[in-house]
Parts: structure tokens; sequence; C-alpha cells
């Protein structure tokens, strides 16, 4: 197994040392400062955690309360929220009162194209 992970390394990766500075220059130009870097950093790894990801893909068929999240995801309503605070704070999700009640949606458009592309993306042939 170990060699034949070796040669594969060996095909894939780089025959002669040659650094291309234009594409390093490049890429270093149009890469996000390490802030941003750091925050986008964050909104994957909250996007990573399967019951957070289950309520992001629920919110894009409109909004839900806690009860209708915990319904969904089978945990606590306690978990639920902590998941949206997680997910408010980074602004995926905001929410409306109507009352008593919290109703949780998309922040907006980006978050529901970037579940849809991701989800397109995992369906591509």
């Amino acid at each position: 197994m170990v060699a034949k992970k070796s040669k594969l390394i060996e095909e894939e990766g780089c025959r002669v040392k040659m650094v291309h500075l234009d594409r390093v220059r490049r890429a270093r130009e149009q890469a996000p400062s390490d802030p941003e870097l750091g925050r986008l950093a964050e909104l994957y790894k909250a996007m990573g955690d399967p019951n957070r990801l289950r309520i992001l893909l629920a919110l894009r068929g409109g909004e839900m309360c806690v009860c209708d999240l915990a319904a969904l995801t089978g945990v606590s309503d306690s978990a639920v929220s902590h998941a949206l605070r997680r997910l408010k704070d980074l602004a995926l999700v905001n929410n409306r009162r109507d009352g008593q009640m919290l109703y949780y949606s998309l922040d907006d458009e980006h978050v529901d194209q970037l579940l849809a592309a991701s989800l397109e993306h995992l369906h591509h042939d």
C-alpha cells in the first residue's frame, strides 16, 4: 500500500522544482486577508457540523422555529438554539419575532447560493 501511495504522489507531484513567480504573485494578490480567511474558515467549520448543516438546508425551504428544527433534527430545543446562535454569529441565519415565537431563516440569498452550489457540486458527474 505504501508503495502505491508513494508512486501516486510521485506521479501527481512536480518532477522539476520550479516556482512560477507570476502565478504565486497572482494567487497572493487574489487571496483574502488573514482576518477574512479566518472568518471563512469559521464559516466552513460551522457548516461542517451535520446538525447545523441540516438546519441550514431545512431553512432553504422557508423560515422555521426552534421547535420545528428540533423535530426535524431529532435533537433538543437547547441544542438547536445553540446551533442557531452559532449560525447567527456567522451571519448565516437571522430571526424575526412574532409574539413569543422566534422564526429563523437564511440570512440572505448568498447562503442559499452557497448551499445550492455545494449540492450541485456533490451531484456533478
